[in-house]
């Protein structure tokens, strides 16, 4: 047995307060390793209306929200884990747009739905409002 496959998948406490991510790399195998069996349901939408992340030009916080809609296949994605995923670009400097990608390739990567949708919203700066959508799959 390699190194990676005794490794056991990092797990989020049950009760208590969160860590601190490090990375949106670290963050994702959360998003994995928390991963349920889907029931029965056609379509999941998890909204995030207090989303931040930092503009990889000025250093400023970036302000938002996020919205994820999937159609699951044989896993959904656990709300706690979601957070901690979504709290771990808080000090990730990135443009929306590759926020939008970034966060729908990690979503597949961690539950391989059979669509999903990121839509990125970006709160209106110098008068200039920001949406940025990534679409992988069938599209809910």
């Amino acid at each position: 047995m390699s190194a990676s496959e005794s490794r056991e998948a990092p797990r989020l406490p049950r009760t208590g307060p969160l860590p601190r991510p490090t990375s949106p790399a670290e963050a994702r195998e959360y998003l994995q390793a928390e991963a349920f069996a889907a029931p029965n349901v056609q379509t999941v939408v998890f909204t995030a209306t207090e989303f931040t992340s930092i503009c990889p030009r000025t250093g400023q916080p970036d302000f938002g929200s996020v919205v994820i809609e999937y159609i699951p296949a044989e896993l959904c994605l656990e709300s706690k884990a979601l957070k901690f995923y979504l709290w771990s670009y808080r000090n990730e400097g990135a443009f929306c747009e590759a926020l939008a990608a970034r966060i729908a390739d990690d979503i597949v990567h961690a539950i391989q739905p059979r669509g999903v949708r990121v839509a990125v919203h970006q709160n209106v700066r110098g008068g200039i409002a920001l949406v940025a959508t990534a679409v992988r799959g069938t599209a809910p």
